[in-house]
């Protein structure tokens, strides 16, 4: 072991956000929720599994929509859009309209469909679709909040569909990834390798 922090390294001052000074791998996702009146849609990329089993959380603003959306009904719905699908994951993220229910037009003109248990809308033609009901919210955490939901329906476009015997580079080639490089850039995901897994590694 070294002493000392290596002379390479930059110390960041963390009285402030550190996130804009490099680059992070990230998910692109779509949450789709129900206000009163009407359906919303709304990227985020600050999510992930937090389980082995059926547990799935994302951040998100209070003062949000989306927030506001997901405790009234208690549930939301996750898309992962394909890389194709970059512009209209990006559209998501555009203004309301003045006026009465303050609706998002975007959403009236993109491909969608409705989730099957849960008050939620899906992004059609993505690969990966969650039917998520609200756990729990963690809020906090400064000007942002954890949701945390439970996973109660799954679907995954046949084509991004593992299988036991399949070759899984084949299907990223067939069917990549959309993935977030904050900030503001995102990748196509297409060429892989296997991970070196230790010998008796579990999860």
């Amino acid at each position: 072991m070294s002493n000392g922090t290596p002379e390479s390294l930059v110390t960041l001052d963390t009285s402030r956000s550190i996130w804009e000074r490099f680059f992070m791998v990230a998910p692109l996702i779509v949450v789709g929720t129900r206000g009163d009146d009407e359906y919303n849609l709304a990227p985020k990329h600050m999510a992930m599994p937090l389980s082995w089993k059926q547990y799935y959380g994302f951040v998100c603003a209070p003062h949000h929509t989306t927030y506001q959306n997901i405790q009234a009904t208690g549930s939301f719905a996750i898309s992962y859009p394909r890389p194709e699908q970059v512009t209209a994951a990006s559209l998501t993220a555009s203004e309301r309209r003045d006026g009465p229910g303050l609706e998002k037009p975007i959403v009236e003109t993109l491909p969608t469909f409705a989730a099957t248990q849960v008050e939620g809308l899906f992004l059609e033609d993505a690969y990966l679709f969650l039917e998520c009901e609200l756990d729990r919210t963690i809020d906090d955490l400064d000007d942002n909040s954890l949701i945390l939901g439970r996973v109660v329906a799954a679907h995954v476009h046949e084509d991004a569909l593992r299988v036991s015997d399949g070759d899984d580079q084949k299907l990223l080639h067939q069917a990549p990834l959309l993935a977030y490089l904050h900030p503001g850039r995102y990748a196509t995901v297409q060429d892989t390798n296997a991970f070196p897994f230790p010998a008796g590694f579990s999860k």
